[in-house]
């Protein structure tokens, strides 16, 4: 009882506080104070979320405000959704002792051994200091965010759940539409979505804040992960804020309203066999191109939005990409018959101009000879340049009715690309698209993260959200609506994971694993039955079969994935499944970046390296560097000659058991040095 009334009154202490500083800085009112206080009695929640709920103030000004009282860095939760935590450094703090204290595990500096952590409570220094003592680190650095955003950050650290941050999105549109209508609409919204410290004065004097910010020296944002300088045209750029209000000003940015795009697209897409989820993966695209040019939130969801729409009203015999109706006449009549019609379908909806010229200018084309108006360079909509390339791409990936008759390789679809650069791409654009995709497509297939799942279930209806959530972790999704489907996709033998229901119309769940079980390619398959039918004894007879979970319908689909990814990696680790090697070009990520991804992936195998000049090869174990060959070098000499290697192949046999122990310093250590080298031309 003590210690409840001790952790009580150092919350009531922390809420006091917390009014205090936002009062001195004149960020609120003395009258405000008592709604802050009476909402948070009413709530049990912290001052912070009680003032952004009530729409007082914006988050970055909050978390400024706190920072210089603080004296440390603050980050936002629109950063905190994009950052991923290696594994390496989430091992350093368990999930219990997380949740317990609110520090989560952030960035990890191995040479001078300092841990960087997320907290909301920068100034409880037991905390700290027992952190400290957990992680083994000789020093801890707090890091401030907002206390629902620690929450987040911690379930999507340890379990990917990402939904905490998909409520705190929804909340900020709510906070942000309180702040416009009390008259801060210029700063607020700048502080929400803009690129620097909040403002709460007009434009002409946002130097004012931005004085202060340089001024408080520590409340800053720190750019945990940094992205490119913004390329914005401003033929994309959205319209300045008015007092009416323009489809621009739609809350577009809404999670529900893109999410909602999501599904009921992902549903009519269903009977399209070769098409299949196409819209969904072009918005994904989108989305990542969007990040990697640092567009804003609001922004960014209106080109998503695009990309789930830009196929509507076009389900007829051709699949409608600018390289289509490029290369065939056919494709460029109908397309230009159609190019309309998304937006003339969901003219009641009004939705923002950004997205409806997205969607109506992507068969515009870089040299002036595309349609409807033969505009060219950057004179066509920047989402309309994007949105091009990521449908093209798209297609030329995954459907097998291209102009190629087949389905191509990442790397191959990139070099379709590059061939129509200034003619129907813009090619800035298209450099930067490769360099995204083919790096993420590689570092996936490195970690062996992009596990194949197999969903097996007659109704399209149960499918769509869990298939759209496993796509978003990482999963490569099939989809199987009979037993003989589900039996001819298996035995292709690139299946990792089963999802199957009980009742399959003619078949059953039960019938269709026991059958598999027979097959070498079924043997070892992970197995998870998810179901209506609750009756023990079914659950019974699938458990004797093998499966790893029986899980009764309905479940939350963000859940049952989180499930599914630990169960997968747990199931991948058995000796009895086969170990995947990954080979590819210097040129699609250079050796630095390999070490990187291979040592905070904590991989261990053999890294085998040809080059014009000569071969070698680089050991692993646990993502630490053991040994190094290369022609007549060994160890430390070898790794640097090899950093230099700009052009080859390589192959990594993650079967290899590294013995030989020639190498002592940590991979950031030897790539510091290597980088060194290079630079001075040693």
């Amino acid at each position: 009882m003590s210690n409840l009334r001790t952790a009580a009154t150092a919350t009531s202490l922390k809420n006091k506080l917390v009014c205090d500083v936002l009062l001195r800085d004149k960020l609120i009112r003395a009258d405000q104070v008592d709604s802050v206080l009476t909402r948070v009695q009413r709530s049990g929640e912290r001052a912070e979320e009680a003032v952004l709920e009530l729409g007082m103030i914006s988050e970055p000004e909050l978390l400024k405000a706190l920072a210089v009282h603080y004296k440390v860095n603050f980050v936002s939760v629109e950063k905190l959704a994009k950052v991923e935590v290696a594994r390496g450094v989430r091992d350093l703090i368990s999930q219990r002792f997380a949740d317990k204290t609110g520090i989560c595990p952030v960035l990890y500096d191995a040479k001078q051994n300092v841990l960087t952590v997320l907290t909301a409570d920068p100034d409880d220094f037991e905390q700290i200091g027992e952190a400290q003592l957990v992680s083994g680190a000789r020093e801890v650095k707090p890091l401030l965010a907002r206390p629902a955003g620690v929450k987040a950050f911690i379930a999507k650290t340890y379990l990917a759940d990402t939904l905490g941050f998909a409520v705190l999105e929804r909340q900020a549109q709510i906070s942000m539409n309180a702040l416009s209508v009390s008259g801060f609409e210029s700063g607020a919204m700048r502080a929400t979505y803009g690129d620097g410290p909040a403002a709460s004065a007009p434009p002409p004097a946002r130097t004012e804040p931005k004085a202060r910010a340089r001024d408080a020296g520590a409340a800053r944002e720190p750019s945990i992960a940094p992205q490119p300088a913004r390329q914005q045209s401003k033929a994309a750029s959205p319209a300045p804020a008015s007092a009416t209000q323009t489809s621009s000003d739609r809350k577009v940015s809404d999670a529900s309203f893109v999410e909602l795009l999501h599904i009921l697209v992902s549903l009519l897409e269903s009977s399209r066999a070769d098409l299949r989820g196409h819209s969904g993966e072009v918005a994904r695209l989108v989305r990542r191109m969007a990040e990697k040019m640092n567009l804003d939130p609001g922004l960014t969801a209106m080109l998503v939005s695009a990309a789930f729409i830009h196929d509507l009203g076009k389900m007829g015999q051709y699949h409608l990409t600018p390289l289509n109706c490029a290369e065939y006449d056919g494709h460029k009549v109908a397309a230009q018959k159609g190019c309309e019609l998304p937006a003339r379908l969901l003219d009641p909806v009004r939705l923002p101009a950004e997205t409806i010229q997205a969607a109506t200018r992507m068969y515009e084309r870089y040299d002036g000879k595309g349609f409807p108006d033969g505009i060219g360079g950057k004179d066509i909509p920047l989402g309309a340049r994007v949105l091009a390339i990521c449908d093209t791409y798209a297609d030329l990936t995954s459907n097998p009715r291209n102009p190629f008759r087949k389905t191509l390789a990442p790397p191959e679809a990139c070099v379709q690309l590059a061939k129509h650069k200034e003619t129907i791409f813009d090619p800035n654009l298209v450099d930067l698209f490769r360099n995204m995709v083919l790096g993420e497509e590689l570092t996936a297939r490195l970690l062996a993260n992009r596990s194949q799942a197999l969903l097996v279930d007659v109704d399209p209806e149960e499918t769509t959200v869990l298939e759209l959530r496993m796509i978003e972790q990482g999963f490569i999704v099939k989809i199987a609506r009979s037993v003989e489907q589900a039996l001819k996709i298996l035995g292709e033998g690139a299946t990792d994971l089963v999802v199957s229901e009980i009742e399959l119309g003619a078949g059953d769940g039960l019938s269709l694993l026991a059958e598999a079980r027979k097959q070498t390619w079924g043997k070892d398959v992970a197995w998870v039955i998810y179901s209506r039918r609750q009756e023990r004894a079914v659950a019974q007879k699938a458990f004797e079969l093998g499966v790893l979970d029986y899980v009764g319908k309905p479940a939350s689909a963000d859940v049952l994935v989180a499930k599914l990814k630990t169960m997968l990696e747990k199931a991948s680790a058995s000796p009895a499944r086969s170990t995947r090697g990954v080979s590819g070009s210097l040129r699609e990520m250079g050796l630095p970046d390999m070490v990187q991804v291979l040592f905070h992936g904590r991989k261990s195998g053999r890294l085998q390296i040809r080059a014009p000049n000569g071969a070698g090869e680089i050991h692993f174990a646990e993502g630490s560097v053991f040994d190094a060959i290369w022609a007549d070098m060994r160890g430390e000499t070898a790794f640097y000659a090899m950093l230099k290697l700009a052009d080859g192949d390589f192959a990594l046999d993650p079967s290899f058991k590294a013995t030989n122990r020639t190498i002592n310093q940590s991979a950031e250590a030897l790539l510091l040095e290597g980088m060194r080298r290079l630079d001075e031309g040693i």
